[in-house]
C-alpha cells in the first residue's frame, strides 16, 4: 500500500514542475463523474484477547461526483455500499451492509493527458442490513473516520477519461454482540484498503 501510494505521488510530483510551465488560463471543466468498480479490502483487528475478526473483501459499483474550485483544487464525494460477511475464530457473525459517504479535498497535477492527484478527507459510514448468524443479536455503531486518497486520470478525449483510484479508509466500530445471556462489546477496527478502476465524464 505504502508502495503505491508513493509511486502516484512521485508520479503527481515531477508531473507538477511540467505543469507549472503549461498551466494556462483558460477555462476548465468544474464538474465531473466517475463511474468505478471496487475492491474493498478491510484490515479488521479487535479488543477481544485470543480471537481474531475476520471480514470479507467485496467488490462493487462506486460512484463519486467532484467539484473544481480551481483548475487544480477540488472536492470528490463519494457514493457507495457494500457487503461484508463477519466470523470470529470460525463463529459466524453474519454479514452487515456498510454506506461510506466520503468527502476528500483534492490536489490534481496536469500534464498532456495524465492528470494525477491526491487527497484526504473524513467519512461517515452507516451500518444497516445486519443478519446475525450464530449469534442472538448484532448492534452496529455508525461512525466517523478518516480518507486518505491517490489517484490517476488519463484523457481519452476532451469529455471521457479512464482513472486508477486507490483510498485508505481509517474505520472503526463499537460492536454488541449478543450471546442470548450476555451482551459482549467489541471495538472493531475496519480500516479498508479501496482499490478501483473506471471511467469518468466531464461537464
Amino acid at each position: 500500500m505504502k508502495k503505491i501510494l508513493l509511486f502516484v505521488l512521485a508520479i503527481g510530483f515531477t508531473f507538477s514542475v511540467k505543469a507549472q510551465e503549461e498551466q494556462s488560463t483558460g477555462d476548465y471543466n468544474k464538474w465531473q463523474a466517475r463511474f468505478r468498480l471496487i475492491s474493498v479490502i478491510p484490515s479488521p483487528s479487535d479488543d477481544i484477547d485470543g480471537a481474531d475478526v475476520d471480514i470479507s473483501t467485496s467488490f462493487v459499483p462506486e460512484l463519486d461526483f467532484t467539484y473544481f474550485f480551481t483548475k487544480n483544487i477540488a472536492a470528490e464525494l463519494i457514493l457507495g455500499t457494500t457487503k461484508h460477511n463477519v466470523d470470529v475464530e470460525g463463529t459466524d457473525l453474519g454479514h452487515v451492509w456498510s454506506l461510506p459517504p466520503t468527502l476528500n479535498l483534492q490536489y490534481h497535477f496536469f500534464a498532456d493527458n495524465f492528470k494525477p492527484y491526491v487527497g484526504a478527507g473524513v467519512n461517515y459510514t452507516f451500518f444497516y442490513g445486519v443478519d446475525e448468524g450464530d449469534v442472538a443479536g448484532m448492534d452496529y455503531e455508525n461512525s466517523f473516520g478518516f480518507s486518505l486518497q491517490a489517484g490517476l486520470d488519463y484523457n481519452l478525449n476532451d469529455k471521457w477519461f479512464l482513472n486508477l483510484d486507490i483510498k485508505k479508509l481509517f474505520l472503526s466500530t463499537d460492536v454488541d454482540v449478543d450471546l442470548g445471556d450476555a451482551t459482549l462489546p467489541v471495538e472493531v477496527d475496519i480500516d479498508p484498503l479501496i482499490i478501483g478502476l473506471g471511467v469518468g465524464m466531464k461537464f
